[in-house]
């Protein structure tokens, strides 16, 4: 049973496409290392190649994360909605930037 909860724990990351590409990446820069005859022009080539596909995978989930949230219907909250009830002015329920956290004038 220890056995298969070690193995799930190795395995998880692996399903990540970041983590895929950070290990090839990794790979082939201890290949080089280790005594692949390749010039240091490959290497930073696949360095930053696996850097961009990294960069590219993020930037596709955070894209994706957005587009969910307006599918359904969700926003994020807007700065007045984010300031604490000592910093309203009494008069308008807005937030007033002369007012200081505590209810205190600047």
């Amino acid at each position: 049973m220890e056995t298969e909860s070690m193995m799930r724990h190795i395995w998880r990351p692996l399903t990540s496409r970041k983590v895929r590409v950070a290990l090839a990446t990794v790979i082939a820069a201890f290949a080089a290392e280790a005594g692949l005859n390749v010039s240091d022009e490959l290497v930073l080539t696949i360095l930053g190649v696996g850097a961009a596909l990294i960069l590219g995978i993020a930037h596709e989930d955070a894209g994706r994360l957005a587009a969910g949230a307006a599918d359904t219907g969700l926003t994020p909250p807007q700065p007045e909605e984010c300031q604490t009830d000592d910093t309203l002015n009494p008069s308008s329920g807005r937030h007033d930037p002369n007012i200081a956290p505590g209810g205190n004038d600047r």
